[in-house]
């Protein structure tokens, strides 16, 4: 790093993931010297409260971010493509939340409660992972460490604010119209999202989903086990703020789940949450708003021999984005 005190910038900082970083920045009181946002041209002259005071938003454009040290991206694949080189070029750094460089090996994957390590191999640009690849890795690394695992099969429960605002906003418009007894509609989405569960609505690959190749191949990364064999189903269901997935996991050896509630209890990023007989477990609605990773429902899975089955949620706009590219950043300060 240049400085201690870096020069910060934030790209897309009007969209749900960047609007929620700018808001962590000040949480977590980032020793940034400044702070620019830039979103695109229809935003440009908004004023956004950071913890530096108000700023204004600019269009991005040319060489803007070239005096920036570290630059948060949280626009789409194609800007962070465009811009997060010159970055890099200009000895900043690129903290990149897209897809753009999450398969490239030159460029270190990062969740910091599993592999802190890649950050050594940075060459400018450092990738943030998916909103689902995130927590899952979080979950799966202390088993693997542990036992070994050895298959991993995931259904998913994602939010409505994976796919943006604009999906956010019709949700609400929706649950309106149903409310008021008024047909909704879907404009944002390939289908109404109020009162249904869709598994799909991504971009498909052959018989997957692009967010269900994304997982699989970006959890294997992070957890440094190129040939783990997983298999997911992803889900879209209405719900604002927070994804969840109901995993089972196969593991090399045998685990009781008192043991496993034990290990994931004092693991980084997570908080073990399970007593079924009193209604406690995890839900999106207990984790909007955290930072943590929420675990139950904790069990054996009778059809595998070492087999185990969990439930877990994380809020998809903080652990699930802009938290973990804040602490991509405090590792890069630490470090120097």
């Amino acid at each position: 790093m240049r400085s201690q005190r870096p020069a910060v910038a934030v790209v897309g900082a009007t969209g749900a993931a960047g609007g929620t970083l700018v808001r962590i920045l000040g949480e977590r009181s980032f020793p940034a010297s400044t702070l620019d946002l830039y979103a695109s041209a229809r935003s440009a002259g908004r004023r956004v409260s950071t913890h530096l005071g108000d700023v204004e938003v600019r269009a991005l454009s040319g060489d803007a971010l070239r005096g920036a040290d570290i630059v948060f991206f949280a626009a789409g694949a194609g800007t962070s493509r465009r811009h997060a080189p010159a970055v890099a070029e200009a000895g900043g750094i690129a903290v990149d939340k897209s897809s753009a460089y999450r398969m490239d090996p030159a460029v270190p994957l990062v969740v910091p409660e599993v592999n802190p390590e890649t950050l050594r191999e940075h060459r400018g640009i450092v990738a943030n992972p998916n909103c689902v690849a995130i927590p899952l890795s979080i979950v799966l690394a202390p088993l693997h460490r542990a036992y070994g695992v050895r298959h991993v099969t995931a259904a998913t429960y994602q939010a409505a604010t994976g796919a943006g605002l604009g999906l956010a906003e019709e949700l609400e418009t929706q649950t309106r119209d149903d409310a008021a007894g008024t047909p909704p509609t879907a404009r944002v989405y390939p289908h109404v999202l109020h009162g249904n569960v869709v598994p799909g609505g991504w971009t498909m690959m052959g018989a997957d989903t692009e967010e269900e190749v994304k997982v699989i191949a970006e959890t294997r990364r992070v957890l440094g086990a190129p040939d783990l064999r997983m298999s997911v189903t992803t889900v879209r269901v209405p719900v604002s703020v927070g994804h969840s997935a109901a995993v089972w996991v196969d593991l090399d050896a045998a685990a009781d789940p008192d043991g496993v509630r034990a290990l994931l209890g004092k693991s980084a990023g997570i908080v073990v949450v399970d007593d079924p007989a009193t209604q406690r477990y995890p839900m999106p609605r207990s984790v909007a708003g955290s930072d943590d990773v929420q675990v139950g429902r904790i069990r054996r899975d009778t059809g595998r021999e070492n087999g185990i089955a969990l439930f877990f949620s994380a809020d998809n706009l903080r652990k699930g984005a802009a938290t973990n590219a804040v602490q991509v950043a405090e590792l890069l300060l630490r470090d120097g």
